[in-house]
């Protein structure tokens, strides 16, 4: 499976941006998708996840309130809404294909990582 995130670019800060995760195939729509992301200098840190039918979302604390993750398995694809952005959510946004069909907000929980989209907001 592969996966091709995409939507990422440079935001002054109080501005929205929206990510998108293209998976290769259908197999990603029986199982969870989740969002990281990695900063310079520091380690990766969990965003937000979905449930397989997008029945049940999860948040890191950081971005409750603001981001909001969805997703069209018809199109075989998970979306990342970011609105009110801050600079320190400038990152690497990775998104990764759960090992079963509910989210985790640790890595472990997941078996394929896509290439990342850089995220970078100006204050």
């Amino acid at each position: 499976v592969q996966l091709q995130a995409s939507g990422g670019g440079l935001v002054q800060a109080g501005g929205s941006l929206r990510l998108s995760c293209t998976t290769s195939r259908r197999t990603s729509s029986n199982n969870a998708v989740g969002w990281f992301r990695q900063a310079p200098g520091k380690e990766r840190e969990f965003v937000a996840t979905i449930a397989w039918n997008g029945g049940s979302t999860y948040y890191g604390d950081s971005v409750k309130g603001r981001f909001t993750i969805s997703r069209d398995n018809a199109k075989s694809t998970v979306y990342l809404q970011m609105n009110s952005l801050k600079p320190e959510d400038t990152a690497v946004y990775y998104c990764a294909v759960g090992r079963g069909s509910y989210g985790s907000s640790s890595g472990s929980g997941y078996q394929y990582w896509g290439q990342g989209t850089l995220v970078t907001v100006s204050s």
